[in-house]
């Protein structure tokens, strides 16, 4: 049997709905290039296997008994991939006409790039602003916090978001939407692929760092377009925050050392601050604000507890 071109990955969990309308596109709008499908369900309990099996028995399906996380997931994918290109796709997506082999297209004439990546829209056709540049330590601080707010802190978060990209032309970038990314699969093992310590965020970031630090480009493509149910796909995790935070931590470390350790320490406690101080605000009652407090110090208690 011939190796396809392409070797499409699709992780689901407990994204039922989501995860057959990804794989219906897919087939409505499959690429041209020779392709497979791989979809790696971790341990959903929504009956998402059965319906993927049922509906799509052509699609490679892999079924781990519990949720192994994200990279661990992807790259359980990646090792039965036969193509010589990897698209990493999320369940919350759609394909539109002609974005993998714009992509694939893409990669194959440039040698220089990479990883490609598309431009996400939402359902409504919206722009989705989802290219970034890399977080540096000020951003840490910045991002989505009282510092944040206003000068000069408002610049670093706003230099981080890309906030003068519209979006709407194709040009190098250091952070694609992770949401669809497209990899040589050669390239993607060499990597190591996604680093499984970074369990579900952050692993996008991570392996960008690694393709830029091997002298590969990235490219963001206008002219390749995938709908994206935005955030659909992590919504209903119960620990979105603990497990963000500590990826986030575990991300740091590993690009600027341990002496940053204290550092992001000091970062998640001003923002924990920051979360009581609004909870005044947000609740009349006293036995509820004293409660969200609670929450909250138990949230940063868990996070630093490794």
């Amino acid at each position: 049997m011939t190796d396809p071109d392409l070797s499409i990955v699709v992780l689901s969990w407990n994204t039922k709905e989501l995860t057959l309308a990804c794989l219906r596109a897919l087939h409505r709008e499959q690429p041209e290039a020779s392709h497979e499908v791989i979809v790696v369900d971790n341990g959903s309990e929504d009956g998402s296997a059965e319906a993927i099996a049922q509906e799509f028995p052509e699609v490679l399906l892999h079924r781990n008994q519990d949720n192994q996380g994200y990279s661990r997931g992807n790259n359980q994918g990646a090792k039965l991939a036969r193509g010589r290109c990897l698209c990493l796709l999320n369940s919350d997506t759609e394909v539109q006409s002609g974005a993998l082999d714009a992509l694939l297209s893409f990669l194959d004439q440039h040698a220089e790039y990479g990883v490609v990546a598309p431009k996400l829209v939402n359902p409504d056709g919206r722009v989705q602003l989802a290219c970034k540049r890399f977080p540096g330590i000020l951003t840490a601080l910045c991002f989505d916090s009282f510092w944040g707010s206003f000068p000069p802190g408002s610049w670093v978060q706003d230099r981080y978001l890309m906030k003068g990209f519209d979006h709407l032309q194709s040009r190098d970038v250091e952070q694609p939407p992770g949401a669809c990314m497209m990899i040589s699969t050669e390239l993607y093992r060499r990597l190591g692929g996604l680093d499984e310590e970074l369990w579900l965020f952050f692993n996008d970031v991570d392996i960008c760092r690694k393709i830029h630090a091997v002298g590969k480009k990235i490219r963001y493509i206008n002219e390749a377009v995938v709908m994206h149910h935005e955030g659909a796909s992590t919504k209903t995790f119960g620990k979105f925050v603990v497990i963000w935070n500590r990826n986030r931590m575990t991300y740091y470390r590993k690009h600027y050392g341990p002496w940053i350790t204290p550092y992001m320490r000091m970062v998640l406690r001003l923002r924990a601050f920051e979360e009581s101080i609004r909870a005044r605000f947000r609740h009349r009652d006293p036995a509820a604000r004293r409660s969200e407090r609670e929450q909250i110090k138990g949230m940063v208690k868990e996070i630093l507890t490794r």
